[in-house]
């Protein structure tokens, strides 16, 4: 990123660990995404019944928390090159939502 100054490296990098740490948790969705998808084809159980929307839906989450990390992480670098302030981010209630309504649905359909 060629902007402004060029930041204090600690934040520089725990901006970028921040980063990695959702691309981590984008690669867990759609590994339990593929997971699912591989494992309708050979058993039959309640949860997997339902990967026909459960396994495009965690394959989405994954996309979108990909997206936003990497946003996240501009937007935070620019903030601190350009010395402006940094923007509150609402997402992280929204992701947060998402995983205890997935973690609710597949408990429910376990029993």
């Amino acid at each position: 990123m060629k902007m402004g100054k060029d930041p204090d490296y600690r934040f520089s990098l725990a901006n970028e660990r921040t980063f990695l740490a959702w691309i981590r948790t984008a690669l867990a969705f759609l590994a339990t995404a593929v997971g699912i998808d591989l494992l309708s084809a050979t058993h039959d159980s309640a949860i997997l019944s339902h990967s026909q929307w459960l396994t495009p839906a965690l394959a989405g989450v994954a996309f979108a928390t990909a997206v936003w990390a990497f946003l996240r992480w501009y937007q935070n670098e620019k903030a601190m090159r350009l010395e402006g302030p940094f923007k509150y981010s609402k997402s992280l209630m929204v992701m947060t939502g998402v995983v205890i309504a997935f973690a609710v649905l597949i408990g429910l359909w376990a029993l």
